[in-house]
């Protein structure tokens, strides 16, 4: 498992997660009710002057965060090229990029404990109703911190189905 939390120290890291959250649910709501590229772009230069304003090293590793997502850009990219929709395929990759990068932002601000929490507030209503809400609260926790290492270049074979491998190893 990682910590995705930032060791750069930044006024995001002081705000609370719900707010933080929500935005994020907005912002990525805004982005896919625009189809238009020069909003796309916009949405993508706000997103990267946000991490700027938080310091040289914080952008070079949001952006290092968004290195696995290279694959699936090229193909949605040629396939766009190949098909003669450019222009909806960098609408696509530019919502794309955005939209990771927003959640990055979030999650390199946010403690992971502060995240459940907001989680485990919004949940209330169905524990009230006899359901159990912590098995997601755990599933939570383990995807945000186990995915990007299982998807990452670095991951080795024992992370993939029949890897021989050990972790760490």
């Amino acid at each position: 498992m990682i910590s995705l939390t930032s060791p750069v120290r930044t006024r995001a890291h002081g705000w609370p997660a719900g707010p933080k959250l929500a935005g994020l649910c907005l912002a990525t709501l805004l982005l896919f009710l625009a189809d238009s590229l020069p909003v796309q772009a916009a949405a993508l230069a706000a997103t990267l002057g946000l991490y700027a304003a938080c310091g040289g090293v914080f952008l070079r590793e949001g952006l290092r965060r968004l290195r696995p997502l290279w694959p699936f850009l090229l193909i949605v990219g040629a396939f766009h090229l190949w098909s003669g929709r450019t222009e909806e395929g960098a609408v696509i990759v530019l919502r794309l990029v955005t939209a990771v990068g927003l959640a990055n932002l979030v999650t390199m601000t946010t403690r992971l404990g502060d995240m459940i929490d907001v989680v485990r507030r919004l949940t209330a209503p169905l524990r009230r109703l006899g359901v159990s809400t912590r098995p997601l609260e755990i599933a939570i926790g383990l995807v945000i911190r186990m995915v990007p290492r299982d998807c990452s270049p670095a991951a080795g074979s024992w992370a993939r189905p029949g890897g021989r491998g050990r972790p760490g190893g």
